[in-house]
């Protein structure tokens, strides 16, 4: 469970740097930020139990 603590502040951190470089990604940033964040807080559900 600590491994998705680290994750998503993470992938947050990366897709701030991307949208400042790349600022007409932004839309396809969020949505692929949004999914990964969905799954890494359902992961734990599917493995784990509930």
């Amino acid at each position: 469970m600590t491994t998705f603590l680290v994750i998503q502040p993470l992938m947050a951190l990366i897709a701030g740097i991307l949208i400042l470089i790349f600022p007409k990604m932004l839309n396809y940033l969020i949505a692929i930020f949004l999914i990964l964040f969905g799954l890494a807080g359902l992961f734990p559900h599917f493995f784990g139990g509930f």
